[in-house]
């Protein structure tokens, strides 16, 4: 592949090549057809294609391109208004930047300024980018060791145990944040009642509690927002993959008093709140909230799992089956690039969390048919390596 050629050693890549897509479908050059349960890591939410996504950009297109934030634009006001009244409670402002690591960025610099504290917690486990202040809060030493030294004074506490979270934290501790659910690490949930220690926690101690949402939200997991699950609320809310249907945009909610310590000029972007990101994510979050995308994504993913879970039960190689909707990890007894490969063969795309882990993160217009054919597939390339382990034990 000539993109090798100049995009350097940087991904792990799959010997396909993407021509066109058509909701849960993308087609290569050949026109070999593949069910995408890659979904762009999560970014292809609403569909490939998106008849709303699509009629967005190109009415956009014809007006303006680019309006910076120093002036004003109603396609962004539209998005702002639909954003704000689908947000959790009390999360009334925005800022709009361009990628979930930009949306981290914001989250740290707010909170450390609001609380004048400088302290940060992170959790084992935690992804959340690579750019600077994001990957001092990404747990994995794989990305972190030759950049040190990272920003200063960040803690990890062990995910799920509140006991472990209470011994980092300190006076000067600024946030706390976490993924409800850990993507990166494979599809680990958030145990029952830790978000709502944590909440708890930060309350106590004058804490701002941030959610990394950038995967989890936006019906993925079977509701609007993650921490729906858990009846839980931050003051700081982090988003972005498929927010604007898979035009680049971040977005970092947050309550009206944490913006209001920013001065002008202390934090913004020059693409933020571009207008065809803006109209494409008007559209992309009425697709959402508007065409039963949150439902298909809960109804889907039990489907998923409890295909999975007889699986498992079939396939001794399969360890644990773990996920909220269509957000899906199966942890494997063994390395899974041969199971990836031999899916791509089937014509089915998926994803992996680490060597061991398969990752599920379709588009949440999945359909019935597609699950039964990626469940068929599966099942049949896990019996092939099953019997090639045989062969070579």
């Amino acid at each position: 592949m000539s993109e090798d050629q100049y995009m350097g050693n940087l991904y792990q890549r799959f010997p396909v090549t993407i021509e066109k897509g058509v909701g849960s479908h993308v087609w290569d050059i050949d026109g070999k057809e593949y069910i995408d349960c890659m979904g762009g890591y999560g970014v292809a939410l609403v569909g490939h294609k998106n008849e709303r996504v699509n009629n967005a950009i190109r009415e956009q297109i014809d007006k303006i391109i680019t309006v910076h934030s120093s002036l004003y634009n109603k396609t962004r006001e539209e998005f702002l208004t639909t954003l704000i009244g689908l947000a959790p409670k009390g999360l009334t402002q925005v800022h709009l930047n361009n990628s979930g690591a930009e949306a981290i960025e914001a989250a740290m610099k707010f909170a450390r300024k609001f609380t004048g504290k400088k302290g940060m917690v992170a959790m084992k486990g935690s992804y959340h980018g690579k750019s600077f202040g994001a990957l001092s809060l990404t747990f994995n030493p794989k990305y972190r060791k030759a950049f040190a030294p990272l920003v200063e004074k960040v803690s990890f506490a062990s995910y799920g145990d509140i006991e472990s979270l209470r011994s980092v934290i300190d006076d000067d501790t600024a946030f706390v944040i976490l993924e409800p659910i850990q993507g990166e690490s494979g599809i680990v949930v958030a145990p029952d009642g830790f978000l709502q220690e944590v909440r708890k926690l930060c309350d106590e101690k004058g804490i701002v509690l941030i959610f990394d949402e950038i995967q989890a939200g936006l019906g993925r997991t079977g509701r609007l927002w993650a921490c729906e699950h858990w009846n839980t609320v931050p003051d700081i809310l982090c988003l972005a993959k498929g927010i604007a249907g898979g035009v680049p945009m971040g977005a970092t909610l947050v309550k009206p008093e944490i913006l209001a310590a920013i001065s002008k000029g202390e934090h913004s972007s020059t693409f933020g709140g571009n207008p065809i990101s803006c109209a494409a994510g008007t559209a992309a979050l009425k697709a959402i909230t508007e065409d039963g995308l949150i439902e298909n994504s809960e109804k889907m993913g039990k489907l998923f799992i409890e295909g999975l879970e007889k699986l498992k039960e079939k396939h001794t190689i399969i360890r644990e089956v773990r996920g909220k909707g269509l957000m899906i990890g199966v942890e494997m007894k063994f390395e899974v690039r041969d199971i990836l490969m031999g899916l791509i063969k089937k014509g089915v795309l998926m994803l992996y969390s680490g060597r061991n882990i398969l990752r599920i993160l379709p588009p949440l217009v999945i359909s019935e048919d597609d699950v039964t054919k990626v469940l068929h597939a599966l099942d049949s390339v896990l019996t092939e390596e099953e019997q090639k382990r045989d062969v070579q034990g």
